[in-house]
C-alpha cells in the first residue's frame, strides 16, 4: 500500500523520484515554490521548460530534475481562486491526478507535492488541502506508487494537512 504522509520543509531538498512544481502557465519560473524550484534546479530547467509550450490549468508536464536531488520535476498549473464557483476544485483535483499519473507513466515511485494554488493563486488552505488529500487517497486505491509526500512550507499548512489526513 502506498504511504501518504506530510512533512514540513523545503521541497527542493527532498531526495524523491519527483517533486511537483506549482508552476505558472509559461513554466518559466516565478514566485513561491515555482521560483525556488527553478533557482535550485539551475538554468537547464528553464531551458527544457521553454521547449514544452507552456501548460494549461489542471494539466501537468514532466522535466528532468537537473541540480535538484529529485530525478524529475512534474510541473502543474493550479487554478487561481475566484470564489470556488469557476471549476477551481475540479481543476485542482486534476493537477494532483495528472501529476500522479505522470509519475506512474515514467515509473517513478516517490513523489512530493507542495500546497498547489495556496500561495499567490489565493486558494483557501483548508479547502485546497481537502481537495489534495481526497484526490490523492482516491488515486492511490489503484496505484503502483510507493510514497506520496505532502510538503508544508509553514506551520499553517502543516496543521491543515495533519487535520485532513486524520479525517
Amino acid at each position: 500500500m502506498t504511504r501518504l504522509s506530510v512533512v514540513k520543509g523545503d521541497i527542493t531538498k527532498l531526495k524523491v523520484d519527483a517533486i511537483v512544481n506549482a508552476a505558472g502557465p509559461d513554466l518559466l519560473g516565478g514566485a513561491g515554490v515555482d521560483g525556488a524550484i527553478h533557482r535550485a534546479a539551475g538554468p537547464g530547467l528553464v531551458a527544457q521548460c521553454r521547449t514544452l509550450g507552456g501548460c494549461e490549468t489542471g494539466e501537468a508536464k514532466i522535466t528532468t530534475g537537473y541540480r535538484l536531488p529529485a530525478t524529475a520535476v512534474i510541473h502543474t498549473v493550479g487554478p487561481i481562486w475566484h470564489g470556488g464557483d469557476q471549476g477551481e476544485p475540479e481543476l485542482l483535483a486534476s493537477c494532483y491526478r495528472k501529476s500522479l499519473a505522470l509519475a506512474e507513466q515514467y515509473d517513478l515511485k516517490t513523489i512530493a507535492f507542495p500546497a498547489i494554488s495556496c500561495g499567490v493563486y489565493g486558494y483557501p488552505i483548508s479547502e485546497a488541502v481537502d481537495v489534495a488529500v481526497s484526490t490523492i487517497r482516491e488515486y492511490l486505491e489503484d496505484s503502483k506508487l510507493d510514497e506520496v509526500l505532502l510538503v508544508a512550507f509553514n506551520d499553517e499548512i502543516l496543521a491543515a494537512y495533519e487535520q485532513a489526513l486524520e479525517g
